[in-house]
């Protein structure tokens, strides 16, 4: 007689044996790939579609409760970042991720591959410090579901991964890196990004408060003593930062999420530049103007010297400024602000200067007697469309300028090095810059020189006797002041030609 239990109660028909059991469906294959949380954590590119409908949302009576939507999710406890974002946190686990766990497929994903990344730390042999922390980020690649994943060490502040890992995410096309020592730098910016990604549920240690502060310090004493000043902000931004690193002595050891973001940004970004700078090594930069690299390969310096010559100086000038804003194919941003700043207000002055030249010129011409002189006639023309092409090219680049200083620093960076592959390397970039102010001092050059055709053909003796010292006169002081530009000096003629004339007399 069969034995009564909740599936077969007494009384009831006894039943067949039920059939065995299907096989077990295959477990997913679970592919897990190391990432760093800069770049490849993609939070701000998801891209979550909102429904473009309007409905006026039902509160219901009673006080308000949403404490369904916020409870805990399989272990998984919803968090809302300073910034607005919601992520997960498994405190059991101590796993982050920014998949959604309220998905019952996602969630039981998620176990998974917790389980298979702990097993492949297992069979990697790597001590797991306690207070370590998981973080998984899924990717799809052509339909194919992959894992991205890495651990943080706050024991060490590090990033680590359970296998060998090559990131060029993580390098940040600095070359020349061969130390541990130096990749540190760019492990603990990244682990200070994870920190940034992932400021709740945790205090802000007071010693990385008082390192911070220290830092801050520094960066604001070089500014106002130095000009090669290494700090990734300009000097105002400094004082800024340092009345917010003062504010945050207040939460040091508590559990305030957005103190913890503040200073996980700041001190990554003081970190990375640190990486950037090779801080602690044989090489490290010293100097904003410092390039690790050696000089950069110069083009042809006679071209250039000829091109400077006929451009009045300005292209030597922009070359400079160019250079101290790009150093090793690395953009020095504070000196990138100061520098748009200066191009705008020198573009908006030529612009008033090049159109009240250009009401010269037309006024110019209407004068009868100049009509009557081809050669004014066609210097004046000249004139007029170097005016106006300054004043194009002035606009042009004024608009690209302005549209720039709202990129980020990579598109600016990018915008760099392309530059620095074209024709002429960075002198490209220089070439165009110095066109607004060149052009128009050739207006003026030929304008004066049409002026100068006017007054010696049609004025009389005594016009031209007065005239003539005082227009030598300013063509003597305006090529003075060009061949200072580049370089040449009566001094530096008087010393070659006693050189010369001293070898010619020397006995052989």
């Amino acid at each position: 007689m069969p034995v009564p239990n909740a599936c077969n109660p007494v009384g009831a028909p006894t039943l067949p044996p039920p059939p065995p059991p299907p096989p077990a469906a295959p477990v997913h294959v679970i592919t897990l790939v190391p990432i760093v949380p800069e770049k490849q954590v993609k939070r701000y590119d998801r891209d979550v579609i909102v429904k473009d409908v309007y409905a006026a949302f039902k509160v219901e009576k009673g006080s308000f409760d949403c404490s369904e939507e916020l409870a805990t999710v399989a272990g998984w406890e919803p968090l809302t970042h300073p910034e607005g974002a919601l992520f997960f946190y498994h405190p059991k686990e101590r796993v982050f991720t920014d998949a959604d766990v309220r998905d019952h497929v996602t969630a039981a994903k998620l176990c998974e591959v917790v389980k298979e990344a702990h097993r492949k730390v297992n069979e990697a042999n790597i001590p797991m410090p306690e207070l370590v922390e998981l973080v998984l980020e899924r990717i799809m690649t052509d339909g194919v579901e992959k894992w991205g994943y890495y651990f943080a060490d706050h024991d060490k502040r590090v990033v680590f991964w359970f296998e060998d890992h090559t990131s060029d995410p993580l390098m940040n096309k600095i070359r020349g890196v061969e130390r541990k020592s130096h990749v540190r730098h760019a492990l603990e910016s990244q682990y200070w990004k994870h920190i940034e990604l992932f400021p709740n549920k945790r205090s802000l240690p007071e010693d990385v408060v008082v390192k911070l502060k220290e830092i801050v310090m520094l960066a604001q004493a070089e500014n106002i003593t130095s000009e090669t000043c290494l700090a990734p902000f300009a000097s105002n931004e400094v004082d800024s930062m340092l009345g917010l690193v003062d504010s945050l002595m207040s939460s040091a050891n508590k559990e305030r999420e957005h103190s913890v973001w503040i200073a996980a940004r700041f001190t990554r970004l003081f970190c990375n530049a640190k990486f950037v700078n090779f801080c602690g090594q044989p090489g490290a930069r010293l100097g904003v103007d410092q390039s690790l690299y050696g000089k950069p390969n110069v083009h042809s310096k006679r071209i250039l010297r000829v091109m400077n010559v006929f451009l009045f100086g300005s292209f030597d000038a922009q070359s400079k400024a160019v250079h101290r804003i790009w150093v090793d194919e690395t953009m020095v941003q504070p000196r990138w602000k100061n520098f748009i700043d200066r191009l705008t207000t020198e573009w908006n002055g030529y612009t008033i200067y090049s159109t009240v030249m250009l009401a010269v010129d037309i006024s110019f011409l209407a004068v009868q007697s100049v009509q009557t002189q081809m050669a004014a006639t066609l210097l004046t023309y000249l004139s007029t469309l170097c005016v106006m092409g300054s004043l194009v090219v002035s606009l042009v680049l004024a608009g690209q300028v302005n549209d720039s200083r709202r990129r980020s620093a990579e598109e600016v960076a990018s915008f760099m090095v392309g530059m620095s592959r074209s024709m002429l390397g960075l002198e490209s970039l220089a070439l165009m810059l110095s066109l607004p102010f060149s052009l128009l001092i050739w207006a003026m050059a030929f304008f004066a020189a049409a002026l100068s055709v006017l007054i010696f053909r049609t004025a009389g003796v005594v016009v031209v006797s007065i005239a003539s010292p005082i227009w030598f006169a300013i063509f003597c002081l305006a090529m003075w002041l060009m061949l200072a530009a580049n370089d040449f000096h009566i001094s530096h003629l008087r010393s070659w030609i006693i050189e010369r004339v001293s070898q010619v007399t020397s006995p052989v």
